[in-house]
């Protein structure tokens, strides 16, 4: 079954982003690689900044895709203590975004930088960043932290260190396997929680 018009140009553009960078990205190169005719993009997204909205979107609905404790709602009943999960789910998201995830990854960065340009992105992705945020909060308080709003910024920005590092910056060479990302953010929640 061939996914809908709005998937199959997002995750088109999605690729672009990944392999080109932002200036590879036009709508007419996203009609060509999605295999739709030309104008379907601009149909769709009449600008850039829809387009890149578009994108983002997309983005955050597959990085989430197999991960139900990041969706909005109650945090689901887990086997395991609060703690445990928060470090389960993450030492896995961070190792699928490093691995089969990188191409979502790179265009994200791109994105988080093009937001810096740009207010209208720069207010989606927040907006969608702080989904994140207050699942992270809410996990953390769950676990015992006395500020789970800050603990839930400094893990985030721990996260995004260690995706920037292993994608983009100077580790780009080494993908952290999941035990050591396990052990590594086991040892992090102990400084958040254990104070």
């Amino acid at each position: 079954m061939t996914p809908p018009r709005p998937t199959l140009i997002a995750d088109a553009a999605i690729d672009l982003i990944a392999d080109a960078g932002l200036r590879g990205l036009t709508h007419r190169a996203v009609d060509d690689a999605s295999g739709l005719p030309a104008g379907s993009t601009s149909n769709l997204a009449r600008t850039r900044a829809a387009l890149l909205e578009l994108v983002l979107t997309r983005i955050v609905e597959r990085e989430t895709a197999d991960f139900p404790v990041l969706a909005e709602g109650e945090l689901p009943q887990a086997a395991v203590p609060p703690r445990d999960l928060l470090a389960e789910v993450g030492a896995e998201v961070l190792f699928r975004a490093l691995t089969e995830g990188r191409r979502l990854t790179l265009a994200r960065l791109e994105l988080a930088l093009e937001a810096t340009r740009r207010p209208e992105l720069r207010t989606l992705y927040d907006r969608l960043g702080a989904r994140f945020a207050q699942r992270a909060a809410e996990l953390l308080a769950a676990s015992g932290s006395g500020d789970p709003t800050g603990d839930a910024r400094r893990l985030i920005r721990w996260c995004d260190g260690v995706l920037f590092n292993a994608t983009a910056g100077s580790g780009h060479w080494h993908v952290p396997m999941p035990e050591e990302l396990r052990e590594e953010i086991d040892r992090y929640l102990a400084v958040l929680l254990d104070r």
